[in-house]
Order: C-alpha cells, then sequence, then structure tokens
C-alpha cells in the first residue's frame, strides 16, 4: 500500500518522500471515485445509488484511517515543523510548495489527527454518519422532484404557454403513457409553467410541491436529516475546538471568519433592502390581484409580464436567437478569442449516454489542454441545476503533465421533433457560467492535483464563473453568433439594446434573495447547540429581514437546499456575493480596456485561471487587479446608489 510504503519509509521526513508522496498516492482510487459520484449525479440508478452509498461509507473511514494515523502524522509534523521553524531563511520551497506543506498539515489537524484515541473514535463516528447523512438528504429531494407531476387533459390550461413547452408537456405524458400533458418539478418544466401559464391553482400546487421537497412526511422527509446534520456538524467543530462549524469553515475561506461574513452578508442586506422593497412593491401593485393576494407563486409570471411590457423583452423574444448549437459555437469562439482555445468533437472518447458530447481542447500553440464533456439535458437519473466537475484533474509528475477530463451539466430544453433546443437568457448566463468554472479546470497548470483547477478556496471559486456571465450582455460578443434559427438573422441591435437596458430588472430582489440563502446556511452552522425548534421555524427566523413573501405553512426551504446539506457549500453560500464583489471589480479591467482584449485575458489566465489554489487568492486576485476587490463594483454594476 502505497501509505504504508510512506510510514516505513526509514529515511528521514522530509518534503519529497512525504506531503509530495502523500499528494500522489491513490490516482486509481480518486479516478474511480470521480467516475462513480460523478456518475451517481449524471446518470444514475437504484443500483448505481446503492453502491455509492456503499463507497462512501468506505470512502470516509479510509479517509479517517489516514488523517488519525498517529506514525503518519508524525511524520506530516516533522516536516512541518522544520519548514515553519525556519521562515526567516532563504526558503528551498517554491509558494504552491508551501501552500501544498501548509494544506496537508492543516488537513490532518482538521480532521482529528492531534486527538487523543477516545476523540478520534468519536471523530469516526460523526463523519461516518455524516456522509450517510449528506447522500441520503440529496437522494430524497432528487426523488421528491421525480415523484410529483400533473397531469392536464384541458386544452384551456395550457393558455399561454409556449408552443415548444406544450410540445415537451406532450412528450413528458407520452414517456409517462398517459393521455394529455403533463408538468413536472424538474426545472425545465417547472419554471416555464410558472413562467407563463396564468393558470393560479395550478401552479399554486406546483410551487407547494416544489417548495415542500423533503418537508412532507414519509420516506423522504427531511426535517430530521437537517437537524441532525447541522447537530453533527456543531459536534465535529467543537471536537476540533471551533465554537462553531462556521468557524471551521471559514478559517480556510478568503473571508477568514464568521464574524467577516455575517457582517458581510448583513451589509448587503443593509445596503439594498430598500431597493429590493421597491422592485417587490412595483411587480406587486403591477399584478393588481383581484382573486387573492399576491403569492410566491404568482411571482414568476408578472415578473415575466412586467419586463416584457417596459422593454419589450420576453425569453420567447429572445429564444429563437439562442438556439443551443449557436450558443455553444458563441462561447467556444469567446474562449478562442480570449484564451486561444480550439474545441473539437472526438466521438472516439467513449460516452455514458447518447445526449453527452465530448471535445478535445487545444491551445493556440497546439497543446492539447483537457476533454470536455458536455451534458445539456434532463432526465430520471441526472439531478437539477446545473454544475461542472472533473473526472480527472491536472497534475505534473514523474509521468510527465496528465491534463483534466472536465465535464459539464446543465438542464436544459430538450429538442423535439419540430423545435431545436432554444435557450433563455437565464440559461444562456447559466452556461456561460459553469463554462468559466470548465476554463479553471481546463487551462489549470501545476504540479499537484490538490492544488490545480477549481481546487481553491470556496468563496474564490465563483470568481471564474460568474465573470462568464457578463460577455451575455455585450453586444458586441452577441454579434457574433446570434442569429434566428429560423431565418437565419443576426439579433437585432434594439433587441440587444433592450437585453442591456433589463439587466438590471429587479437586480436588488434577486440579490436579497441570494442574501436570504446565505443567511440561512450561516445561520445553521453558527448554532452552538442543537436546535430544539422546528426546522421552518428555525429558518423563517434566519431569513425572515431579506424576506418580501409570507410564510406559506406546509412549506420549507432548508429541507430541499441541497447546496449545504448534500453539497459542497456549507457555512460557504455568502460566496456567490462575496465572488459578485470579486467578479464586477475584475471585469471592469476588461470593460476599460475591451471585452476581447487579449492582455487583460492573458493577465487573468496567467494569475487567475491557471493557478488554481497555489498562493493565497487575495494575492493572485492583486496579482490580476492590482489592488483587493472594491464592492462599489457591484453596487454600480447593479445600479444602486451607494
Amino acid at each position: 500500500m502505497e501509505v504504508d510504503k510512506i510510514i516505513e519509509n526509514p529515511e528521514a521526513p522530509d518534503f519529497a518522500n512525504t506531503v509530495e508522496a502523500l499528494e500522489r498516492k491513490g490516482r486509481r482510487l480518486e479516478n474511480i471515485a470521480a467516475i462513480l459520484f460523478n456518475l451517481n449525479h449524471a446518470e444514475t440508478s437504484g443500483e448505481l445509488e446503492e453502491i455509492a452509498s456503499e463507497a462512501t461509507a468506505r470512502l470516509t473511514e479510509f479517509s479517517n484511517d489516514l488523517t488519525l494515523n498517529p506514525q503518519l502524522f508524525e511524520r506530516v509534523k516533522t516536516v512541518y515543523d522544520y519548514y515553519h521553524g525556519r521562515l526567516w531563511e532563504a526558503s528551498p520551497l517554491a509558494p504552491d510548495q508551501w501552500m501544498l506543506l501548509d494544506n496537508t498539515y492543516k488537513g490532518f489537524t482538521r480532521s482529528g489527527a492531534g486527538l487523543n484515541e477516545a476523540d478520534k473514535e468519536k471523530y469516526r463516528t460523526i463523519t461516518s454518519e455524516l456522509s450517510q447523512l449528506t447522500l441520503r438528504f440529496g437522494r430524497n429531494v432528487l426523488a421528491e422532484t421525480n415523484a410529483f407531476s400533473i397531469r392536464l387533459t384541458d386544452p384551456a390550461d395550457l393558455e399561454g404557454l409556449p408552443a415548444h413547452v406544450v410540445e415537451a408537456m406532450a412528450g413528458e405524458a407520452k414517456e409517462q403513457g398517459v393521455e394529455g400533458w403533463v408538468v413536472t418539478l424538474k426545472a425545465p418544466s417547472y419554471i416555464p409553467f410558472m413562467t407563463y401559464s396564468p393558470r393560479r391553482e395550478i401552479k399554486r400546487e406546483l410551487w407547494m410541491r416544489y417548495n415542500s421537497r423533503g418537508f412532507g412526511g414519509g420516506e423522504h422527509d427531511n426535517r430530521e436529516a437537517v437537524k441532525r446534520i447541522a447537530e453533527l456538524r456543531l459536534q465535529l467543530a467543537n471536537l476540533l475546538g471551533y465554537a462553531t462549524f462556521a468557524d471551521y469553515v471559514l478559517e480556510e475561506r478568503m473571508a477568514g471568519t464568521s464574524k467577516r461574513v455575517e457582517t458581510f452578508l448583513h451589509d448587503l442586506l443593509a445596503e439594498t433592502r430598500q431597493w429590493g422593497v421597491r422592485d417587490f412593491e412595483m411587480i406587486r401593485d403591477y399584478a393588481r390581484m383581484d382573486d387573492g393576494d399576491f403569492m410566491s407563486w404568482d411571482w414568476a409570471y408578472y415578473e415575466e409580464k412586467y419586463r416584457n411590457e417596459r422593454y419589450a423583452l420576453s425569453d420567447e423574444a429572445i429564444k429563437p436567437y439562442l438556439k443551443l448549437e449557436n450558443v455553444l459555437k458563441g462561447i467556444f469562439l469567446l474562449a478562442e478569442k480570449l484564451y486561444g482555445l480550439t474545441f473539437r468533437e472526438n466521438k472516439a472518447i467513449p460516452l455514458y449516454h447518447p445526449d453527452v458530447k465530448a471535445y478535445e481542447v487545444h491551445d493556440e500553440s497546439g497543446k492539447f489542454m483537457a476533454a470536455l464533456y458536455l451534458d445539456f439535458f434532463p432526465r430520471k437519473g441526472k439531478q437539477g441545476g446545473a454544475w461542472m466537475t472533473s473526472y480527472r484533474e491536472m497534475y505534473a509528475g514523474p509521468e510527465g503533465e496528465v491534463r483534466p477530463l472536465v465535464s459539464l451539466c446543465c438542464n436544459f430544453t430538450k429538442p423535439t421533433a419540430s423545435a431545436p433546443s432554444l435557450l433563455t437568457f437565464n440559461e444562456l448566463e447559466t452556461l456561460l457560467h459553469e463554462f468559466g468554472h470548465a476554463l479553471h479546470g481546463m487551462l489549470s497548470e501545476g504540479r499537484y492535483a490538490s492544488l490545480t483547477g477549481t481546487n481553491v478556496y470556496r468563496d474564490f471559486v465563483e470568481l471564474p464563473s460568474q465573470i462568464m456571465e457578463n460577455w451575455a450582455t455585450e453586444k458586441e460578443f452577441l454579434d457574433l453568433w446570434a442569429v434566428h434559427y429560423k431565418t437565419g438573422e443576426a439579433i437585432p441591435a434594439e433587441l440587444v439594446e433592450r437585453i442591456v437596458a433589463a439587466k438590471n430588472y429587479l437586480a436588488a430582489y434577486r440579490h436579497l434573495r441570494q442574501v436570504s440563502f446565505g443567511l440561512n446556511d450561516m445561520a445553521w452552522h453558527s448554532i452552538t447547540a442543537p436546535v430544539e425548534e422546528s426546522v421552518d421555524l428555525f429558518e423563517r427566523r434566519a431569513m425572515e429581514k431579506a424576506q418580501f413573501f409570507p410564510h406559506i405553512p406546509g412549506t420549507c426551504f432548508s429541507t430541499g437546499f441541497s447546496h449545504i446539506f448534500s453539497g459542497g457549500y456549507a457555512a460557504g453560500y455568502y460566496s456567490y456575493k462575496w465572488a459578485e464583489v470579486l467578479e464586477a471589480d475584475a471585469f471592469a479591467l476588461f470593460r476599460e480596456r475591451g471585452i476581447f482584449n487579449r492582455e487583460v485575458a492573458g493577465s487573468f489566465r496567467r494569475n487567475i485561471l491557471s493557478r488554481g489554489g497555489s498562493e493565497h487568492p487575495m494575492s493572485l486576485y492583486m496579482s490580476f487587479r492590482g489592488h483587493e476587490p472594491d464592492p462599489r463594483a457591484l453596487f454600480d454594476k447593479m445600479g444602486i446608489p451607494h
């Protein structure tokens, strides 16, 4: 076993035979685990879920065996103490080696290596239960999403729905073996129905079921899981010497402390609350409800209707110019203009589903940079949302440089017999966002897999993704590829102008929605004692200052909040807003010097995209921008006075 060789090495511990050796152990296991867990998200089955559950337990146990091994920790500590005891001397370590050394040491201490034997057993018990609970939480949300649908048989219930939505609903009905049309809780079905249908009662039922996932009792209820996960995370933090789980997490984040995050979120709330109220009241007053109060399930419909009236801009007016194939062509062209990348489909690369396509990515010198998998459409075994992941990270070792295998998954409307996949403007931004993550992976350079690509602080990882969204409203970019899928007509200049004019439509309201999610996250992970009250009451206390609609009994956000209870964003959801400050300030440089400026793009690539986590993110950011991020750039972007 590779670890045994490190422990039993008769030579004195040093950076190469201990720290680097640990970094390079288990390549085959990591590759297999990446395949398993990525497929469990993208193309799962009952059998695969069982395998993933068993593998999670075994991998957690294996990880604990490593980090709680006293002989292994002693070797790491010896190397750590040696170098940190000579900080005043000229360092023989490069910056990425210092980062690897510190990360390795903290990886042990933050995983219980310094605990006594009794506490190590407690650590094992806690982490084992947590790994299973978080996995089950995600399975429950997926199961509840898949389990509910509404069958419509009256054509009158299709009022207001675009033809492609009706066709997709008919296709869903056919797949289920029923007559009529079926709307589901999956995003490509749920969101268009909520946006375009005037049928309040149907939308109310859909909204209620969507917002009560994991809250309705039965085998997929997540209420106790939420409280238990939060309690176990608190126990884990306390065991390691931290007052809260947020304190434990944020020690290894750009923000640094829970106090700074809480101040950050509350400052954002205070700066924008009045503008969010203005946005909300504008739509509420426009709706002029005469059949009851203005409710959450009314928002999407009247928001879209008002936007269309005010800006003569609806998703349906934009979508003909956003054919998926054209959007992809445009994004590839953007990557070429900024970074000299080219993309060539390779049908010889094995795929896990017929919908998936694989591309070879090369830079302008012809160097192979990555394999890129694109998986765009929903299916039963695929989780909702959009994400980027890697089947293999980039690293360099004795065997040479190994390039990454990057995957990008979305849930866009699937083409039908009569219409291609046409994206909404939000979906265009989503694809640009995830492609930014993909660039972070594909352009990575470095020696150590744990420090390349998206392996950075959680509150820094969204900078490369969110900055890409800015190009969605740049006419100079859209003019390169956005044509009507039927006529070939270029996107009209006046339509682009309306898109630009509308970009801050309800910006404060949407901003506060994200702030509310961050407040919810921090509340669950700042507890100092187990939560005794109900899950829904606890979250209401946390989110109420950023809420506008009344609470609806029987609904709960937390029981479906996969980002923090089954994903990697526990005590980290604030990072989306944190990254918005970073990207607003960073994109200001592109706007100043040109949105395709190769010099600025080259600097962004050298200092951000290629560097991964090889240095502290603030150092990397300042190397690119020349100063710390300025939060005023975000308010300027949103059009909010400050």
